[in-house]
């Protein structure tokens, strides 16, 4: 999974303006369960699912709709969004039903099932009025006659102790809407309005979301990969034609990287363009699938902006392929949706993936040196604003819960660094022959999409793979919880971390902003925490969490908010700025100059007495 601040949002608006066995419990039937999905006849904008399971041996079974799904790493809850559940025995008559939590269903008298039925809301119409809402790419939307968001975790269920069985989903859709998706067909077109799937088990259920949208599709070749792109744009901004070649380099580049690490012959790219509407989506990012990725980004963002975020995003939904698609635990091959067991190795399944869709774009030409400087040192500066002497292992396994869960969005950040860290020290040992891309591709060719690694055993199964210094920087940094000092690694690539005074916007510092967008309410800006402020921000009293009422007497919103930024970039040092703020639910007043806005910052640079030995290794590093 890779989710994009809200700031992308506020960035692109200033342009514009501006990822066990079955149970005893049998089924007397060999035919597969199946999951009916009627998009055709829409009901208060709810969608009818009819799941058969077949004949059940058994007297009681237990009917679920996840809690939480692989590569979210949060609790969404998703029976919420079901309603009116009920039981059909095969005279057609209602059976004893008790809901006994969220998301699950318990049934009496088993043997006389004949299906479950039920209704069910998409999430994207409630994002804004959801506390902690379903980030959007794990999210689902019904759109009627338009677009149609598939996420199957949101609509098709599973009964206890039948995970492991096949499943068919037949789909009935209106005509003029065409299927984007990596779940295997049954009849390899749609015909009349009847779609049918068919996966090997549940986990393949909804590990391949479904995208129906007005045809907006192209397909090409990455090095024996077909690589399908669809794109929903509701207002016809984007084709799919356009974002071609931008795609297929960057992917191009990526199976480069990677060499011979092989996970799919086929990958699918979801793509939803965000109008920004109230009912519309605003968790902007993509999630991860074995080998398809959904992807959200507002409709409004300029072609090289979107592009640039289509790069970051899909190259670490894309290297997902090798984690945890080819290495990964038992946690994750046997998920279990409604009472998982979390991994500890977030510092492999996320933070490996993102060092990779930073690195691959230094390896392969596509950015230059001081570009991926500054993409480790914003990361840097990102990691600080969480807690940095935080067990990462620990982190990882307690992720659903408090003070863990707050922290998970470090994954991208500190994760990708402690691969950094790790990369540069195999890189020393090994006198520039074995990097983090060696480590996963031996770890690939060790296990493999269908065998799972045990979780306690990985690190030492590395160490030995290695050299005792790997397990020294393990237990310090990442079972540890010692922070890392990355000028000592940076040192040992001729490198240097340094602090330098300069010149800022009065709200951005570049392409960051200093001031963010409530996810729940677009008129309230606030100033971002755990980041440094300019001079400009300081001397007025701002601090980090402060909700910017006012300017200069013009009430400040997403809309409002556009102009002034733009303004001020004409601003004076002698201006007088007159702030009306919100902290900690008082209200206060802010006056002060303009003056000339100036920021501590980090920059990597190379040191000037850098040895050879420095220079060679940064070359493996970087190159090799």
């Amino acid at each position: 999974m890779k989710r994009l601040s809200i700031y992308y949002l506020l960035l692109s608006c200033l342009i514009i303006s501006g990822c066990g066995a079955s149970k005893s419990l049998s089924s007397a039937s060999s035919s597969p369960i199946v999951a009916t999905l009627d998009l055709v006849n829409i009901e208060n904008d709810k969608v009818s699912v009819t799941v058969d399971p077949g004949a059940f041996s058994a007297d009681n079974v237990t009917f679920y709709i996840p809690k939480t799904v692989p590569g979210t790493y949060s609790v969404d809850d998703y029976g919420q969004y079901v309603e009116a559940l009920k039981a059909i025995d095969y005279k057609g008559n209602e059976m004893p039903v008790i809901q006994a939590d969220e998301n699950s269903w318990k049934i009496s008298g088993a043997k006389d099932l004949d299906k479950v039925v039920y209704w069910v809301n998409d999430t994207y119409d409630t994002e804004s009025e959801t506390e902690n809402a379903v980030f959007s790419p794990a999210g689902t939307n019904i759109d009627k006659g338009n677009t149609y968001m598939l996420n199957l975790h949101g609509f098709v269920g599973y009964f206890d102790g039948f995970k492991e069985v096949p499943y068919q989903v037949d789909i009935t859709v209106s005509s003029g809407l065409v299927a984007t998706t990596s779940l295997k067909r049954k009849n390899t077109e749609s015909t009349g309005g009847q779609d049918t799937f068919l996966a090997a088990r549940y986990f393949e259920v909804i590990d391949n979301p479904i995208m129906y949208a007005k045809p907006n599709n192209i397909s090409f070749q990455v090095q024996g990969i077909t690589v399908n792109l669809a794109v929903y744009s509701p207002n016809g901004t984007y084709d799919a034609v356009s974002l071609e070649e931008r795609m297929k380099e960057m992917m191009g580049a990526q199976k480069a990287f990677l060499g011979p690490i092989d996970g799919t012959e086929e990958y699918n790219i979801l793509l939803h363009l965000s109008p920004m509407g109230p009912t519309d989506p605003s968790g902007f990012g993509a999630l991860e699938h074995h080998t398809s990725t959904v992807v959200v980004l507002p409709e409004q963002m300029p072609k090289e902006n979107l592009e640039q975020a289509m790069v970051d995003v899909v190259s670490h939904e894309f290297f997902h392929i090798v984690t945890p698609l080819n290495v990964h635990s038992e946690e994750i091959q046997f998920f279990d949706f409604n009472a998982p067991v979390m991994s500890k190795h977030l510092w492999m399944y996320e933070g490996t993936t993102e060092y990779f869709a930073n690195l691959f774009q230094i390896n392969q030409g596509l950015i230059q040196e001081e570009e991926f400087y500054q993409r480790l040192v914003d990361k840097i500066g990102n990691s600080r604003s969480y807690d940095d002497a935080m067990s990462f292992t620990v982190m990882s396994e307690n992720i659903l819960e408090s003070p863990y869960k707050e922290n998970y969005a470090n994954v991208y950040e500190k994760g990708a660094l402690i691969n950094m860290s790790l990369d540069i020290l195999l890189r020393e040992l090994s006198g520039g022959e074995k990097g983090v891309l060696w480590l996963m591709k031996t770890l690939s060719d060790n296990y493999g999409n269908n065998t799972p690694f045990k979780d306690d055993t990985l690190i030492e199964e590395i160490v030995e793979m290695t050299y005792p210094e790997i397990g020294e920087f393990f237990n310090t940094y990442v079972i540890g919880d010692t922070p890392i000092n990355y000028e000592e690694f940076l040192s040992k690539v001729g490198l240097s971390l340094v602090t330098v005074q300069e010149e800022s916007g009065y709200f951005l510092q570049g392409q960051i902003p200093y001031i963010d967008v409530d996810q729940k309410n677009d008129d309230a800006i606030f100033v971002r925490k755990g980041i440094t402020l300019n001079s400009f921000m300081n001397n007025l009293g701002l601090q980090g969490g402060d909700v910017i009422e006012e300017i200069n007497g013009t009430p400040v919103s997403l809309e409002s908010i556009r102009p002034i930024i733009g303004e001020s970039f004409g601003w004076n040092a002698d201006k007088e700025i007159s702030m009306t703020i919100t902290r900690d639910g008082e209200q206060i007043e802010l006056k002060g100059l303009a003056g000339t806005p100036m920021v501590k910052s980090e920059k990597i640079v190379a040191a000037e007495d850098a040895s050879a030995e420095e220079l060679a290794l940064r070359e493996a590093w970087m190159k090799n």
